[in-house]
């Protein structure tokens, strides 16, 4: 009910708005006679100038005086106000034509849209009630957290779950202060370290500050599992130009991680910005999968223009798909090729890669569930794919 008169009191509002202009009167104006007699007066006054200088004669001064007497009150008789009045009468008329239409049409198609676009028969809703059940609106899920931590600051479960959400939203001072507030009150975990650290990092522009690399530190110490952890104390150590350190660091990451990992070739650059060869530290069966270049290859790339070093890697990403297509029974051989040609910009390559490996390596297999975890990582279409 509630809704129906705030539409109404809105409805209203508008119409007034509308007919405002329409109800505010008008002087009538007569347009027409008032100029034709001054015309005329102004000839009755030539011709008394005309007799006073003895250009005409008194009767014919006479015989013009009357011929412009009678057109003086032909005209004056026109402008008796009749014309004027009709005048009135037409524009009262469009006016009162555009209220009705103003008054019957603006509730009539505001009522009808509603009816089709909107939902009448809910009932009201008020805040209390939708806080209540927010269902799968994250804006009122966070909101009924935020009323919920306001009447309880010592809830540490609630800060623990908010400040993930805080950071993917990017309330980064909302996020590090919920993080604060859950270590103070839970405890360190490696999970809340390294959410903290994150969060510092993200609000320093990517710059691991010394209090987030002692956060990530302790992280990795609780529990060294933890690559997105292990990933940041490598990183910091990098930027503060422990180079030997840093690529200690990524060797043990890349070493320590499940083929096919997403972090692999990101980890695998960094080892070749700290002076080391982007194989370092790669499982067995990624260095002896087919198309993977030796070090011959990757020193004389170094030295190549960029267009030339493209040229390079599209020729030994040809080759690799060749050789796959004549021995496909390697799954480090397919998920480099699918990563090889995402790199690349070519997509749709990718994409019937991705979908001839699934044949060698079904889906409902560990590879194949390798190779669609990758390409979910990578962004790639899935569409056509059995999973």
């Amino acid at each position: 009910m509630v809704l129906w008169i705030v539409l109404a009191v809105l409805t209203a509002a508008v119409a007034a708005v509308l007919i405002a202009p329409l109800m505010k009167a008008r002087e009538p104006v007569a347009a027409g006679p008032d100029d034709g007699a001054a015309v005329y007066r102004d000839q009755l006054r030539e011709v008394d100038r005309d007799l006073s200088q003895g250009l005409i004669g008194a009767a014919e001064a006479e015989y013009a005086r009357a011929e412009i007497g009678r057109r003086l009150l032909a005209v004056a008789g026109k402008a008796d106000g009749s014309e004027v009045s009709a005048a009135a009468a037409k524009s009262g008329s469009r006016h009162r034509l555009a209220r009705s239409a103003i008054l019957l049409c603006l509730p009539g198609i505001g009522l009808c849209l509603y009816l089709v676009l909107g939902s009448p028969e809910l009932p009201d809703q008020p805040l209390e009630a939708r806080l209540a059940n927010p269902g799968n609106n994250i804006a009122l899920l966070v909101a009924k957290a935020e009323r919920h931590l306001a009447e309880n600051p010592n809830d540490g479960a609630g800060w623990d779950l908010l400040a993930p959400i805080y950071f993917r939203s990017q309330r980064l001072a909302d996020a590090e202060n919920a993080y604060r507030k859950a270590i103070a009150l839970q405890g360190e975990s490696p999970e809340r370290l390294a959410g903290l650290g994150e969060t510092l990092v993200a609000g320093r522009d990517g710059v691991v500050t010394e209090e987030a690399l002692a956060a990530f530190e302790r992280a990795v110490a609780m529990n060294r599992n933890n690559m997105r952890a292990r990933f940041y104390v490598a990183l910091g150590l990098e930027q503060a130009g422990r180079t030997g350190d840093a690529l200690a660091a990524f060797k043990a990451i890349k070493a320590d991680s499940p083929p096919g990992a997403a972090w692999t070739q990101l980890v695998a650059e960094h080892i070749a910005k700290n002076g080391g060869a982007q194989n370092d530290g790669a499982p067995a069966a990624a260095a002896k999968a087919p198309g993977n270049p030796d070090a011959e290859a990757v020193a004389a790339a170094r030295e190549m223009a960029p267009q030339d070093r493209r040229k390079m890697i599209e020729g030994m990403v040809d080759s690799l798909a060749a050789k796959l297509k004549d021995d496909p029974n390697n799954i480090e051989g397919w998920m480099r090729l699918v990563r090889s040609y995402k790199v690349l910009g070519r997509d749709d390559s990718a994409g019937e890669a991705l979908k001839t490996g699934l044949k060698s390596f079904p889906p409902t297999g560990e590879e194949g569930r390798r190779l669609l975890a990758l390409a979910r990582e990578m962004g790639l279409s899935l569409e056509g794919v059995s999973q």
